[in-house]
């Protein structure tokens, strides 16, 4: 399911306004960039999932802190000038679930979950609604935003150099990119829409030392380690008369041949058209 917002307004004039949106919600922004276009939430917990037992009824928000859902969330924002010079405004979901873990069940680690694109569309009429549309409107607009198009068949192939193929359009090709990146284990630094250039930072989960996981550090603050660890990419977009090709450049604008262009390449591919 893909769904986003077309407003007629400067991306720089729309920006101020969902970053009061995701701070009036209850969300702190761990990114705020007005340069690139891109605001990210922290990671926080939905509380309204939390069962209201008549027990927890009766004793209210005393037994708050001691409750929880064993789930967290997290919300990427891009806004993204398209060829008209409309802004499209994009929200993407990650989430993380708690799971116990050992033979006796008495530990816990945190795991990736599935992106939940109903989430997404409910936070995209959220923000029509703080922009000024009507409630039944806004989740209208967005239902019908919801594209019908068939999914491209994307083909990864990994020789002589790691590549995605599909046929289709720049357009829909860029939009479908830049929501896997926002979707996946990615830091979107910049993009060059012209080029068909996003410059990404991306952590290889086998970079990561074994005494603590990667959804351990979610909720933590990142070192100067962590970061080192974090390499630069260009992911790189061209259409060749119809037919989409998606390579992995390395930071200085070289072909990356090796292992990790292609583990790029097949996160994309999962979200390709989703």
């Amino acid at each position: 399911s893909r769904r986003w917002l077309v407003v007629n307004k400067a991306a720089k004039d729309l920006y101020p306004s969902i970053r009061d949106f995701w701070q009036e919600t209850g969300f702190i922004l761990m990114v705020d960039s007005p340069e690139t276009g891109i605001m990210e939430t922290d990671w926080a917990e939905n509380r309204a999932k939390i069962p209201q037992d008549f027990i927890r009824s009766a004793l209210g928000k005393v037994l708050d802190s001691i409750y929880s859902t064993g789930e967290r969330d997290k919300f990427r924002t891009r806004l993204e000038v398209n060829s008209k010079g409309e802004t499209e405004v994009y929200i993407t979901h990650r989430g993380a679930t708690e799971e116990l873990t050992g033979t006796d069940k008495t530990q816990t680690m945190w795991t990736a979950r599935p992106n939940d694109p109903e989430l997404e569309a409910e936070f995209l009429a959220r923000l029509m609604q703080r922009l000024g549309y009507a409630e039944e409107s806004a989740k209208a607009t967005v239902a019908a935003a919801k594209t019908n198009a068939a999914k491209p068949v994307s083909s990864l192939k990994k020789t002589p150099t790691p590549r995605l193929e599909f046929a289709g359009s720049f357009d829909r090709a860029w939009r479908d990119i830049g929501v896997g990146l926002d979707r996946s284990n990615f830091t979107v630094d910049d993009r060059d829409r012209s080029k068909g250039i996003y410059f990404v930072r991306f952590v290889n989960p086998q970079d990561l030392s074994n005494e603590r996981g990667f959804f351990d550090k979610l909720f933590s603050k990142k070192t100067d380690d962590d970061m080192k660890k974090a390499k630069r990419y260009r992911v790189l977009v061209k259409d060749t008369s119809g037919t989409i090709t998606v390579t992995v450049q390395d930071e200085k604008g070289g072909p990356e041949v090796g292992d990790v262009s292609v583990q790029i390449l097949s996160l994309l591919d999962l979200q390709v058209g989703k």
